[in-house]
């Protein structure tokens, strides 16, 4: 790798941009339920709307902009996803402090912010690709992925302190100042981005809103490597509620105990960013996914023998470790080597409709786990998840096609 990994000035404001902006995110982590309940008095099913339904109409909306992304300059497009979503954040406190927020709006702005994260990580990875050499993309979304699980660690409980002094209104108008600041970090990047590759920007045809599909399930590579993220992905989000729900209910475990059993496994991201680098230069990027990908399914199905006590919460925290490690080493190998074998000219459309299906997958099965809780019991539930990850390898890549 050149120059001791100096990636550049324009790399370091994208990444500086990337970090501010997913440390505002977990600041506010769970800020919406919250107000749902505290200020608006909402219900349960309220409530699950916010996450489910905001997360699968915002996809929805995200599916044109994946077209029109690709035929316009990325870092335009950075910035103003950066600024669409301060926007529609700072409407919730104006909204509190006039005494008008409503449930509605609450829902509007999740569906708002969704399809504007969907759009911004289809453009900055089709930023990254004309800004970095190919030799250089596995260092670069190893440092995303070792900032992500940073961010991870320190957000939450911060963000949880902000809630308790200040509200959770005030951790909305952080995670705004956030998007705020990575938008003004972009556009310090500086550098000439080359013009989209096609048409004029503005000319999109009704055919280029499937294009992102068809270009990915047309890969020999790609089109397995979307149905097991997709599904892990799915699964172990599906999960989290009915751990919650076993955990603070049943098993008597107190609020900052769950929140432990996942910042101090989250260090274990870290570890895994940090090696995938290495890993793959020695035993190929394509072993790495493969063996990664195996590792990080064996782990889940753990969760459904949680106990009560400093045992059970030592499981959890254990379990979690394996499960993020291994992701942490999974993530990077697995952006890299879906940028490399897409052409420059489909990226942010190949971006856009693996996001928009992660996201709407995650919905329906968070969805379906909800009702299979409810019917079955969480712990079988999570039992149920965890057999069900156990396939998942079966869907990765068996070799890397040319």
């Amino acid at each position: 790798m050149r120059g001791g990994h100096r990636l550049g000035r324009p790399f370091g404001w994208l990444w500086a941009a990337y970090g501010t902006s997913a440390l505002g995110t977990w600041l506010a982590f769970g800020a919406f339920p919250l107000i749902a309940i505290q200020v608006l008095h909402a219900g349960p099913a309220e409530v699950a709307a916010l996450s489910s339904v905001g997360a699968a109409v915002g996809a929805a909306v995200a599916v044109p902009l994946g077209p029109w992304v690709e035929f316009r300059r990325k870092k335009p497009v950075l910035i103003a996803m950066d600024l669409v979503r301060c926007g529609a954040l700072l409407t919730v406190p104006a909204a509190y402090a006039l005494g008008e927020l409503t449930f509605v709006q609450l829902l509007l702005v999740s569906v708002v912010v969704a399809a504007a994260d969907i759009s911004f990580r289809a453009a900055s990875g089709a930023y990254l690709k004309t800004l970095l050499p190919a030799e250089d993309l596995l260092v670069a979304n190893a440092r995303f992925e070792s900032t992500a699980w940073t961010t991870t660690i320190i957000g939450p409980p911060l963000g949880g302190a902000a809630i308790g002094l200040l509200g959770p209104v005030a951790t909305v108008v952080a995670d705004a100042v956030t998007y705020l600041l990575s938008a003004l970090g972009i556009r310090a990047a500086g550098g000439n981005e080359p013009p989209p590759q096609y048409r004029e920007a503005g000319r999109m045809r009704a055919a280029d809103l499937l294009d992102g599909w068809r270009y990915v399930l047309a890969d020999a590579t790609l089109r397995p490597l979307l149905f097991n993220t997709t599904l892990f992905n799915g699964l172990v989000m599906a999960a989290q509620p009915l751990l919650a729900v076993l955990m603070l209910g049943p098993l008597g475990f107190a609020p900052w105990q769950y929140g432990l059993a996942f910042a101090v496994p989250s260090i274990g991201g870290l570890l895994g960013s940090r090696l995938a680098q290495p890993l793959a230069a020695r035993f190929g990027q394509h072993r790495v996914l493969v063996v990664a990908g195996w590792m990080r399914a064996v782990w889940p199905l753990g969760l459904a023998f949680v106990g009560p006590g400093t045992a059970g919460l030592l499981l959890v925290m254990g379990v979690e470790f394996g499960l993020i490690l291994c992701c942490g080493i999974f993530n990077p190998v697995c952006a890299t080597h879906r940028l490399r074998r897409t052409p420059t000219g489909r990226v942010a459309r190949t971006l856009s409709a693996w996001a928009v299906t992660s996201k709407a997958s995650t919905a329906l099965l968070t969805a379906a786990w909800g009702v299979l809780g409810a019917l079955l019991g969480p712990r079988t539930a999570l039992a149920l998840a965890g057999v069900l990850l156990l396939a998942t390898p079966f869907l990765l890549p068996r070799r890397t096609a040319g």
